[in-house]
């Protein structure tokens, strides 16, 4: 048996059929193309918008945190006043005041003061110094510089001095017996 080749009309009609289909993958190629520059378009621009609002949100943040310390400049500004005429206590007075002010404004902005009351801890301090001490090893003794968070986040550690172990007494040999 041998197989019957195919007619000429046969063969027009696969043809036909194939540059139909061939059609159709190009449309459908031609509109996936444009769904994807769109879709890059669209992305673009969101990008573009982000980074705007972002821009937008930080400068109005330090906008805000200015017009906050506004008050603490002038309050400065009084206290010089005051160093000029040489009224001490209105200084001292206007000092208090501005550092008050600034520390109620940093407050509000979410700043907080690190404990140092306690054991050390290398989270939130930072030993210069163990000292000697009848106070408990590894309590915080003293504060050198005072430390901060904002948030959750350490700004700066407190500086402490640490509590090491006590010294032997003196003048008898380092023997506590003697």
């Amino acid at each position: 048996m041998t197989a019957k080749s195919p007619t000429k009309a046969e063969l027009a009609r696969r043809v036909e059929e194939l540059e139909r289909r061939l059609a159709e993958a190009e449309a459908k190629r031609d509109e996936y193309l444009n769904d994807l520059k769109r879709l890059a378009a669209d992305f673009d621009n969101y990008r573009k918008r982000a980074a705007r609002d972002q821009e937008s949100l930080v400068a109005r943040a330090h906008e805000r945190l200015v017009k906050e310390l506004l008050p603490v400049l002038d309050d400065l500004e009084r206290a010089l006043e005051a160093a000029a005429e040489h009224e001490e206590a209105k200084l001292e007075e206007g000092v208090r005041l501005v550092y008050r002010e600034l520390l109620d404004t940093l407050a509000r902005e979410g700043l907080a003061e690190i404990a140092t009351d306690g054991r050390f801890d290398p989270h939130v301090h930072e030993a210069l110094l163990q000292q000697p001490s009848d106070a408990e090893e590894g309590s915080v003794i003293q504060v050198l510089q005072k430390g901060y968070r904002l948030g959750d986040r350490v700004l700066r550690p407190a500086r402490v001095v640490v509590a090491g172990p006590k010294e032997e007494a003196e003048g008898n040999g380092g023997h506590p017996d003697r």
